[in-house]
């Protein structure tokens, strides 16, 4: 697979130089892109500098243990991370979900299925770099850019969202007419699993004033006691 510069990037911190490498190798032939780190201290940074798309996290690191670097990168913001540990006590997995990791691997591991939870944590965060558009009608998204624009024959208007309404609008548009529930939304569209409906619905109301500034009143329509479709026509 080509590895592009839009393609999600992921970092690596793990002190394991074999398993790093690993990793590493199953990632790139899978289309990442992929920085290596051997210690807390120096993933926090690069988080910082690089604002990866995903974090695979070990925990027994020198500096800065795995636990450390977490709780740090919850503070900053929502960035997906899969710790992989030889820590396998059900109490250090809910030490892991209680900080706010997004999965959680034990050593020893099929690379295989690292992979595969790297694609699925990307996919339910929302945080896939994809590339290419959708289109509903007169809403055009630009995945790969992150924009969202109205486009009528004389006039194009770009939508100010936030990432998570962007997230939301994306979300909805890869199926229009679909009627998505709020549980649905918050698992697809809000990183660390702990948002309330309410929460979704603060959200998709400050979608909805922005698509009615717009002038595209009535895309995001509510459909009592279910949820939210985005109707096209």
């Amino acid at each position: 697979m080509t590895n592009s510069p839009t393609n999600p990037l992921v970092l690596i911190a793990e002190d394991d130089a074999e398993i790093a490498e690993i990793l590493g190798a199953y990632l790139t032939r899978e289309g990442f892109r992929v920085v290596r780190v051997a210690d807390g201290r120096a993933a926090l940074d690069l988080h910082m500098a690089l604002k990866p798309n995903l974090i695979l996290l070990d925990v027994t690191m020198p500096r800065l243990d795995g636990w450390e670097v977490l709780a740090e990168v919850r503070r900053r913001g929502g960035t997906p991370v899969i710790m992989i540990t030889a820590l396998d006590t059900d109490i250090d997995r809910l030490q892991g979900l209680r900080i706010g990791a997004d999965d959680y691997v034990v050593k020893p591991f099929n690379p295989i299925e690292v992979v595969a939870r790297a694609k699925a944590v990307l996919r339910r965060t929302g945080q896939a770099v994809e590339s290419g558009t959708l289109r509903v009608d007169q809403l055009v998204i630009y995945l790969d850019s992150y924009l969202a624009k109205i486009e009528t024959g004389t006039e194009t208007r770009t939508l100010q969202l936030t990432l998570t309404e962007f997230r939301i609008l994306s979300h909805m548009a890869r199926a229009p007419t679909k009627v998505f529930s709020r549980s649905e939304l918050v698992d697809a569209c809000l990183p660390g699993g702990d948002a309330l409906d309410r929460t979704v619905d603060s959200h998709v109301s400050n979608l909805r004033k922005k698509l009615e500034q717009a002038d595209v009143a009535g895309m995001l329509a509510v459909v009592r006691g279910v949820g939210y479709r985005l109707r096209a026509g």
